[in-house]
């Protein structure tokens, strides 16, 4: 560790300018009361602590129109209080006008068409890690760690809430255990704090302390809490034991039933950092992936969705190295099999074994993750068809996930980092690490911006006798603050890079270089409330030959006129033809593709209003015979009341004579000039009975076919010729997903729910164009999945349950 701090103060010292410290930015302060009594967590504010405690308040707008201050109808008052197990927070948000507060019931994390009041509280008062905590007029809560690089919305704290809407606007009564927060051993506290308020009918944004949109970090704006001080924190241990029945039909096969039973836990090794463990894990009803017909060289990529790989994992997204979805994926390897062999089941997926992460940061600024799991030997039964013998082989033996972090902050907005992945497998199978140091560097005032990563990965592959040593590297530089901003930065990745056992990555061996320039507007304007116009470039080039791989140049605008309905349009150019290595999937080919040419544009009514509707239309060209495409995505969605919203949502997509890659026929690699089509049929909706009680609703029809019109042979120069080829390589894929489910979260932490789902995927050779013909095989395949599944988790408090034993005694 002293090490790593030697590094920090090196870069510090090359990287601050003489411009004044965090410490001599100018912040408002607001002093927190202890209390000896109980607080009703009610939305009343009735109890005497609340009547003389300071008061932070004169609110000023972050958005639209910045800096200007809270008009007097629509002022905010916020207190604080505390004691040796939270943190309190009343606010009251006056309004003029309260018969007109919009406050749509909401699940978790989702905001809605309803006014909102935040806090976000930074222990360390850094001015770069927050936990910050929303509650909205119909006491929804949301809650996210927040980052100079982001919100993450997957961390979800067990805390207390409640509003109510009053005849003088609303108020709001929260409670927030230190068990939720991150903060030093210090006697004296000093956090930095910030209140937020939007009020939604006007979708205007306010802050307790002044945020200046010319400057990059809204984390470093926040204002100052002192008072706390002596606390005694008690014991972080939580047990969230779970039970799950699920109830399966797979096609024509009998129902049957499986019940499943484990139990998470988190413990606060300090008041910094916290342990996560899953014993037995269960992803049962985690939600589906939206699986496409994939013409590319490349695997399609999945939204990770299990909770253990979302909740504040922001520390193992440095330097990128990092993909959850490869834990629990299919097998590593396929089994070699003879002409009469036939592999009885492949797996989807490996089972985990278990998982357990560790993460915090000091009040020094250094941040430490670790995260490993464990996954399952998997075998697969391979049967000779002709003899009907049967044997076992291994494709996947015991594995071990690891990835290690450390990451030192400085400067208040600046941080080196070193970050480690590693799959070991048991036996002669595929092992991999991967190393990396990041760099992220911002000057004092956040008006500039330089990052980088250097990256070695190391490849052990037993089986093939192949070990592979590979580099990858990015150095940005960009403008962070004003109007006007910039980027430029490049990037070198050799031939072996390799960290796709733990991370994703598709293409190696080239360099690229980028940049960007954008104007956007800091004031809203007479007809519009903001706008913006960008500018980018990317130019990949191989390394071998120095040809153009890639290439963009894309210049598009947005804006939000008075009534607070969006839209936008752009341009997207590649003028130079493009040498791709990668369609042809065969080692030092290359297929050229054409100029090209394509525009959009986008529009997005105002969500307030009961119907609201999004609209983007797509067209496009290249410079090559009958190449072209077209595309339409069409969203409408109606707010019936402020418990039930549906959301329909079309996408089309043609293109015609496209180019693509098909088959290899001995030595040649064939290639096929195509029409493809899809039309993806989407409904979302939910009904709330109330913030703590959902129901859901999500159906996705997806069908996509790409047809063959006439086949080619690819070129060593990359160009194709007309060639005989016989076999039918058109592709059709139809598939149904639909998910009805009930949520009751029935107190902090501890949640029911019921989840019936149904599923279907085909894929085929043959291609009928009927939609109808299309819906009915899907819905009645022999293959359609049916489950229904009741999940029960259960949160204890480890301190809340000593009491109780206590007290029997």
């Amino acid at each position: 560790m002293k090490v790593f701090k030697i590094i920090s103060l090196a870069l510090i010292s090359q990287f601050s300018f003489a411009q004044e410290s965090l410490s001599e930015i100018e912040k408002k302060k607001v002093s927190a009361i202890k209390t000896s009594s109980s607080i009703k967590i009610d939305g009343n504010l009735d109890e005497s602590d609340w009547q003389n405690v300071p008061v932070a308040k004169n609110f000023v707008m972050f958005d639209p129109d910045n800096g200007k201050p809270e008009r007097e109808e629509l002022r905010s008052e916020v207190k604080v209080l505390y004691d040796n197990d939270a943190v309190y927070i009343g606010a009251t948000l006056y309004d003029n006008e309260p018969d007109k507060i919009l406050k749509e019931i909401t699940e978790r994390d989702d905001f809605g068409a309803a006014d909102f009041f935040g806090v976000f509280i930074n222990g360390f008062n850094d001015g770069q890690h927050e936990y910050s905590f929303f509650v909205n007029t119909s006491s929804g809560q949301a809650d996210c760690i927040r980052t100079n690089q982001g919100e993450d919305f997957s961390w979800d704290a067990i805390w207390h809430s409640e509003a109510k809407v009053t005849n003088l606007g609303w108020q709001v009564e929260m409670k927030i255990p230190y068990a939720a927060l991150r903060f030093s051993k210090e006697d004296i506290q000093k956090w930095g704090i910030q209140f937020f308020r939007e009020v939604r009918r006007l979708r205007q944004k306010f802050t307790w302390n002044p945020v200046d949109n010319r400057k990059g970090s809204f984390t470093q704006q926040a204002g100052e809490l002192e008072g706390i001080s002596n606390v005694q924190t008690p014991t972080r241990l939580f047990l969230i034991p779970y039970s799950s029945f699920y109830l399966n039909s797979f096609g024509k096969e009998k129902s049957f039933g499986t019940l499943k039973g484990g139990l998470d836990l988190k413990y606060g090794l300090t008041d910094a950092f916290t342990l996560d463990m899953v014993l037995i894990p269960d992803f049962g009803q985690t939600k589906f992936d939206n699986k496409i017909l994939n013409l590319g060289p490349f695997e399609q990529v999945f939204n990770e969705n299990r909770p253990f790989f979302t909740e504040g994992t922001d520390l193992f997204s440095k330097g990128g190295l990092f993909y959850s979805r490869r834990i629990g994926q299919g097998p590593s390897t396929y089994p070699n099999t003879s002409p009469t062999e036939e592999v009885v089941e492949y797996p989807n997926a490996v089972d985990l074994v278990n998982a357990v992460k560790v993460s915090g940061r000091t009040n020094d600024g250094l941040g430490i993750g670790f995260l490993n799991t464990v996954t399952k030997k998997t075998d697969v039964v391979i049967r000779d068809v002709v003899t009907g013998d049967e044997r076992i082989e291994t494709v996947e033996p015991l594995a071990n996930y690891n990835v290690m972090v450390v990451d030192q902050r400085f400067n208040g907005n600046s941080s080196v980092s070193l970050i480690n992945t590693n799959v070991t497998r048991d036996g002669e199978f595929r092992d991999a690490n991967v190393t990396a140091t990041a760099f992220n560097l911002s000057t004092k005032k956040n008006t500039y911006n330089t990052n980088g990563v250097f990256r070695y990965s190391y490849v052990n592959d037993y089986k093939d006798l192949d070990n592979k040593k590979g580099i990858s590297s990015n150095l940005n530089f960009s403008e962070t603050a004003g109007k006007v901003r910039f980027s430029v930065g490049g990037e070198y990745v050799s031939e072996d890079y390799d960290n796709n056992d733990l991370g994703i990555n598709f293409q190696t061996n080239y360099f690229a270089l980028n940049g960007s320039a954008s104007y956007r507007s800091l004031k809203p304007t007479e007809k519009l409330n903001s706008y913006r116009i960008n500018f980018s470039t990317y130019n990949q080039f191989d390394n071998r030959t120095h040809f153009l791989q890639d290439q963009n140049f894309n210049i598009n605008a947005n804006f939000t006129n008075k009534k607070n309905h969006a839209a936008g349009f752009g341009f997207n150019i590649n003028p130079f033809e493009r040498y791709n290595f990668y369609n042809p999937q065969v080692e030092g080919r290359y297929v050229i593709f054409p100029k090209n040419y394509g525009t959009w544009a986008w529009i997005s009514t105002n969500y307030n209003n009961k119907f609201a509707l999004d609209l983007e239309p797509n067209i496009g060209f290249a410079e090559a015979k009958g190449w072209w495409y077209w595309g339409l995505n069409v969203s409408p969605r109606y707010r019936f009341n402020d418990k039930f919203l549906l959301i329909y949502r079309n996408n089309f997509y043609n293109e015609y004579q496209d180019l693509g890659r098909v088959a290899q026929n001995g030595d040649d690699i064939v290639f096929a000039k195509r029409d493809n089509q899809t039309l993806e049929t989407g409904l979302e909706g939910k009904y709330s009975i109330n913030a703590q009680m959902n129901f859901g609703l999500r159906l996705r029809h997806y069908w996509s076919f790409s047809e063959n019109n006439s086949y080619y042979k690819l070129l060593e120069n990359g160009r194709v010729e007309e060639y005989a080829y016989t076999n039918n390589r058109n592709s059709n894929f139809n598939s149904w997903n639909f998910d009805l489910s009930y949520s009751w979260w029935f107190a902090p932490g501890s949640q029911m729910s019921v989840l019936y789902r149904s599923n279907a995927g085909i894929f085929q050779r043959e291609i009928d164009k009927d939609l109808s013909y299309q819906a009915k095989q899907v819905f009645n395949h022999e293959q359609l999945n049916h489950t229904f599944s009741i999940s029960l988790r259960y949160f204890i408090d480890y301190n809340q349950a000593k009491n109780v034993f206590k007290g029997k005694a």
